[in-house]
């Protein structure tokens, strides 16, 4: 495998993972963190001792001027390869009556309008129909768009819900520009990401009985971004071990 790929979020977690694979895998990889830099720069670090260029961009996902310097930046790097949306946030966690408005936007900024501006970008640059050479954009959605995170994050599964229609309108429309488009939907996965106790209620939805990995869910990420899934796109990929 060869080209870049940017991941969104790639400083922890899944995001992380991500961009380690895809070094082994062949790639330069483009990171962003919202942040905290030096996370970031430790990720790119193993990215360059597995013999790949690195490139670290802050940026956040929320900021539309922030996204066009990310892929101003990705475009000095070089010819953008694929594209993983991995940015997300939750939002403190409350049942919808409780929750303040605030919250909804923040969330929703970040994990629907991010992933559209970050769509649209990534577009321009890979569509054949654009002068582009194809390419190849992976969501990183949730189950808990299928069963709605009641209780606690309801506006979360909702932005989740949107990747997902994204992910299969935006296939539909790209397929003849040379571009697949596909997801994975993570269900308990064993990150930063979780409250104390949160995992481990996840866990019990899980029939496999166990919290996932970000490394496994990297690798459904990098198979859905590379040429072994050619035909492959409007797929969401449940990685969740039956959650």
């Amino acid at each position: 495998m060869s080209g870049i790929l940017l991941v969104t979020g790639g400083s922890r977690g899944i995001g992380a993972a991500v961009a380690r694979e895809a070094a082994a895998a062949g790639y330069d990889v483009a990171l962003t963190y919202a942040a905290s830099a030096g996370p970031a720069e430790a990720v790119a670090a193993d990215v360059r001792a597995a013999g790949r260029r690195a490139l670290v961009i802050r940026a956040d996902m929320a900021s539309e001027a922030d996204i066009d310097r990310m892929f101003a930046e990705v475009d000095i790097f070089g010819p953008l390869t694929a594209m993983v949306y991995n940015a997300g946030i939750t939002g403190a966690h409350s049942t919808l009556a409780e929750a303040r408005t605030e919250t909804f936007s923040q969330v929703l900024d970040v994990n629907v309008r991010g992933a559209l501006l970050c769509a649209r970008a990534s577009v321009t640059r890979l569509s054949t129909a654009r002068g582009g050479p194809g390419g190849s954009i992976v969501f990183v959605s949730s189950r808990a768009s299928a069963y709605g995170a009641a209780g606690e994050f309801v506006w979360y599964a909702a932005s989740k819900g949107a990747i997902d229609s994204l992910t299969i309108g935006l296939a539909r429309e790209v397929a003849g520009e040379g571009i697949r488009v596909n997801a994975v939907a993570p269900g308990p996965i064993a990150t930063d990401m979780h409250r104390p106790g949160r995992l481990e209620e996840g866990i019990k939805k899980s029939l496999m009985g166990r919290a996932g990995t970000p490394e496994e869910v990297a690798t459904a990420i990098l198979f859905l971004a590379s040429d072994k899934s050619a035909f492959t796109t409007g797929a969401i990929l449940d990685v969740s071990g039956g959650a």
